[in-house]
C-alpha cells in the first residue's frame, strides 16, 4: 500500500478561481504531499521554463471512460502484440517520456525526481508494453483511490503506447469501473482515436471527489506485476 507523505505546507485555491484559464496557481513545490494534494483537488503540475511552477486544471478536462470501453479493431490488434507489465521499468518509462528530442517535451529533472519519489512511495506507477525483452512503449501516472491521472506516454515501437493505454484500461476495469476516473489532461487528436473525451472541469472535480474514496485497483496495490 502507498506510504502517506507529510502534509503539504501549501494550500491550493479552488479551481473555480481560474475562470476560463487552465492555470489555477503558480509556485509551491514538488514535495510528495504537495503533489498529491493537488491531484485530489483536480490540479496537476507542469513547469514553465520562463517562470514559476504552474498548477493546471483544464476547463475542458480529457478523460477516457473506463466502464463499457470498447476498443477499436486496430487497438485490439495492437494490444495482442505486446505483454503488459506494471512497475517493472519505471525509470526507463519516465526517462523515455522526458526525452528532450520529443516535440513539446516538458518533463524536467525536478519532475523526474518528484515522481520517482512518489513511485517509490507507491503513488506513481508505470504501465509498460513489452515485445519479448524489449520495452516497446508505456505510460506513467498517479493512482489515488479510484483516480488514475495519466501524465505522459511514449513508444519505441509502433503501437507500443496504444497497447499500454488499453492495458491500463483493462487494469482499471473492475467492479468499480463505472466510478473510476482515468484522467488524460487534454484531448489530443491521438488520444481521441483511443476513446478520449472532454468533460467540464466542474464535472471532473466532482467525479474525482467521489473516486478518491474507492480502493486502488489490484495492479497498483502491490500484488500484481504482470499478466497476459
Amino acid at each position: 500500500m502507498p506510504i502517506d507523505p507529510p502534509a503539504s505546507v501549501w494550500e491550493f485555491p479552488p479551481v473555480a478561481v481560474a475562470g476560463a484559464s487552465d492555470v489555477v496557481a503558480a509556485g509551491a513545490d514538488l514535495e510528495p504531499g504537495t503533489v498529491l494534494a493537488a491531484y485530489k483537488r483536480g490540479l496537476f503540475p507542469m513547469p514553465d521554463s520562463h517562470g514559476p511552477l504552474l498548477w493546471w486544471s483544464p476547463v475542458d478536462r480529457g478523460v477516457i471512460e473506463v466502464d463499457g470501453f470498447t476498443p477499436s479493431r486496430s487497438l485490439r490488434r495492437a494490444r495482442q502484440r505486446f505483454e503488459i507489465r506494471v512497475n517493472t521499468a519505471f525509470d526507463q518509462v519516465i526517462r523515455a517520456c522526458a526525452d528532450p528530442s520529443r516535440p513539446g517535451s516538458w518533463i524536467d529533472d525536478d519532475i523526474i525526481a518528484s515522481y520517482t519519489k512518489l513511485h517509490e512511495m507507491g503513488w506513481v506507477h508505470s504501465v509498460e508494453a513489452w515485445d519479448g525483452d524489449e520495452l516497446a512503449g508505456g505510460l506513467y501516472g498517479v493512482a489515488i483511490g479510484g483516480l488514475f491521472a495519466g501524465e505522459s506516454m511514449f513508444h519505441h515501437k509502433t503501437d507500443g503506447s496504444k497497447a499500454a493505454v488499453l492495458g491500463l484500461i483493462e487494469l482499471l476495469s473492475d467492479k468499480f469501473a463505472s466510478e473510476r476516473v482515468l484522467d488524460i489532461q487534454w484531448v489530443t487528436s491521438h488520444l481521441a482515436t483511443l476513446g478520449a473525451v472532454s468533460i467540464p472541469r466542474e464535472t471532473y472535480v466532482r467525479r474525482v471527489d467521489r473516486a478518491l474514496a474507492l480502493p486502488l485497483p489490484l495492479a497498483f496495490g502491490g500484488s500484481l506485476s504482470r499478466y497476459r
